[in-house]
């Protein structure tokens, strides 16, 4: 009864949306306005927040400051993204969202670009302290931005489902045009010219967001649990239990695709820069499975949807490891970024679905930050367990995932039995 209700409620809260005022706002969500909007303020943060640790890592290296420094600095914008769920409550708590995210772009965008201008001058102590401060907002460009798109897509799962699919592919745009735009502009104008475009984006991203439409709050602040609570909550309640260990799984486990391509052209008999084509082939996966749900929207229970398409995520690392040359193990990796956009689009769904409204943008935020963490974790256990065969971490990455579906089926199972009991 109370996922029903919780279900109807957000259903109906892009119909009664009013402006902070309190007079009723235009239904700007139900057009195509609202979510144009959406998807390029998504796109041009998610850029820069993709792009800025390249752009860090080449500054500092081009400047013949030593490797560990540019580890480290780079480190300085990125490990902070685990704080996320310290500064995530807000987002819920808060009158009006937008204008918490629009500062959040502001603040990533003047740090970062600080950072870059003040390095060349000062103590790499200062940048650091600069780009830390620009991490810790990081998280509100992506999984807090996220958190305003059910507002915006519409009152029906079609449409929230569609313009998930344009969520996941600001994601793949960030991750893979964030970069990219970095590495040209680098090598025409330098990577301080390079930063400084990507800070330029936050700030237009900020004034997009301030045109999103409104959303009320949920419930009054005090009512919206702290960090930990929302984790516990997030534990007890067995659908989005379900689907953030899976999706912590599946982003442990993707994690190694890098690491594998690098040292299995070895094995294919390919020249070393192939690697190259095998990740481009999972970032090009990624965003035509993006794609895909644009035009064919997943259906059905979003909780037994996640269980399933991470079985098709390990069904692809396998095919993967399974490769014996490589052209096989190009569509290999096409398939996994294909896999896992949809799979990632479905967790979008039950995040949207099944998190309570007062803790969504926490849930969000939460996601985000144990998906980081589990993916960095990911590249690193695979770094330790490639040796001679570069197919082992692909091989226990699929077992993995498959053992972590399999325990989701036993625990729907089991709360179902729990709830019928009852």
């Amino acid at each position: 009864m109370g996922s029903q209700n919780r279900g109807t409620a957000e259903q109906k809260a892009p119909n009664e949306q009013t402006s902070p005022r309190g007079q009723p706002a235009p239904d700007l969500a139900r057009g195509r306005g609202g979510l144009a909007r959406y998807v390029a303020a998504a796109a041009l943060a998610r850029t820069a927040d993709g792009g800025a640790v390249v752009a860090i890592v080449l500054m500092v290296t081009t400047s013949g400051a030593p490797g560990w420094l540019a580890g480290v600095l780079g480190a300085c914008i990125t490990a902070p993204h685990l704080m996320g769920p310290l500064v995530a409550r807000s987002l819920d708590s808060c009158r009006d969202g937008r204008v918490l995210i629009a500062w959040a772009c502001i603040v990533h965008g003047a740090t970062l670009a600080a950072a870059v201008l003040l390095y060349p001058v000062t103590w790499p102590a200062l940048t650091g302290v600069l780009l830390v401060a620009s991490g810790l907002v990081g998280p509100l460009l992506t999984g807090g931005i996220s958190s305003r798109l059910p507002a915006i897509a519409g009152p029906d799962q079609v449409s929230q489902r569609r313009a998930q699919g344009w969520d996941v592919a600001t994601y793949g745009i960030g991750g893979t045009i964030g970069p990219s735009v970095v590495a040209a502009v680098s090598a025409w104008a330098g990577p301080t010219a390079a930063a400084l475009i990507l800070a330029a984006g936050t700030f237009v991203a900020a004034a997009v967001v301030r045109l999103l439409p409104y959303a009320p709050p949920s419930s009054g602040a005090a009512d919206v649990p702290k960090p930990v609570r929302t984790l516990q909550l997030m534990a007890v309640t067995g659908r989005l239990r379900r689907m953030l260990y899976l999706t912590i799984s599946v982003a442990f486990s993707v994690a190694a695709l890098p690491i594998a391509a690098v040292t299995s052209t070895s094995v294919f008999h390919v020249h070393p820069a192939a690697a190259g084509v095998l990740t481009a082939a999972y970032g090009l996966g990624g965003l035509a499975g993006s794609v895909g749900v644009m035009c064919r929207p997943l259906r059905g229970d979003a909780d037994r949807l996640v269980t399933r398409l991470a079985g098709l995520v390990a069904a692809a690392l396998a095919a993967a490891a399974f490769s014996g040359s490589f052209a096989p193990a190009v569509a290999a990796y096409g398939a996994a970024g294909v896999m896992n956009s949809y799979f990632f689009a479905a967790t979008l769904a039950a995040r949207s679905e099944f998190a309570p409204p007062q803790v969504r943008g926490q849930v969000f935020v939460w996601v985000g930050a144990l998906k980081i963490a589990a993916g960095s974790a990911g590249t690193a256990a695979a770094g330790v367990v490639i040796t001679g065969e570069p197919q082992i971490p692909l091989f226990l990455a699929a077992a993995l995932i498959l053992a972590a579906a399999g325990a989701s089926v036993l625990d729907r199972r089991s709360t179902g039995a729990l709830e019928a009991a009852r």
